[in-house]
């Protein structure tokens, strides 16, 4: 293996807690078969389909979360919902399963996975950020998808104020928060 390909995969690997998938090797000149090879010589592990991890690469605690938003053959997923709740530490909300955000238009090619739930919209790159290389929602993106969820009531009230105490949204965005709370419970006690 040439070291130039090793070399073009690291760099993409090390900006995703060690993993690439086909199509971005793709993109930096590293054919499947090239990524195959390197699998059949222990240089990367196949961890699901089009999605590999450099075998040596240091483990990461959040690094199932990466292998779930390179799921999507074609697209990076967003973590979002519940699950950053959760990883954020905001509000006792323990999810069953992954949440993870794709573009509305966007169509998965295979079967979504038992653990994974997967939502479609179209998330402004402002209401996008990274936690340890993981690209999750923001937390106030993350508690307005979890109003639109219709999340238990509590739990959101938590989250608003976890994330107001630990300044991760400003006194001025819980106050909204709370209002679109609010509508969302009015509009959905009069239907």
């Amino acid at each position: 293996m040439p070291t130039n390909t090793y070399r073009a995969i690291f760099t993409l690997a090390d900006e995703q807690m060690g993993y690439v998938t086909t199509a971005q090797a793709g993109s930096v000149g590293v054919s499947p078969m090239a990524l195959v090879m390197m699998a059949r010589r222990g240089t990367v592990e196949r961890v699901s389909r089009g999605v590999y991890r450099l075998a040596t690469y240091p483990t990461f605690p959040l690094a199932h979360y990466m292998e779930g938003v390179l799921w999507p053959a074609g697209r990076t997923g967003v973590i979002s919902h519940e699950t950053a709740l959760a990883l954020y530490g905001l509000s006792d909300a323990n999810p069953g399963k992954m949440h993870i955000t794709l573009p509305a238009g966007f169509r998965v090619q295979r079967q979504t996975p038992d653990y994974m739930v997967v939502h479609f919209t179209n998330l402004p790159s402002d209401d996008v950020t990274r936690l340890e290389k993981l690209p999750i929602t923001t937390p106030a993106r993350t508690i307005r998808d979890c109003i639109e969820a219709n999340l238990g009531s509590s739990l959101i009230k938590q989250a608003v104020a976890d994330a107001a105490a630990t300044n991760r949204i400003s006194p001025m965005v819980a106050a909204e928060l709370l209002r679109e709370l609010d509508a969302a419970g009015h509009s959905r006690a009069s239907v």
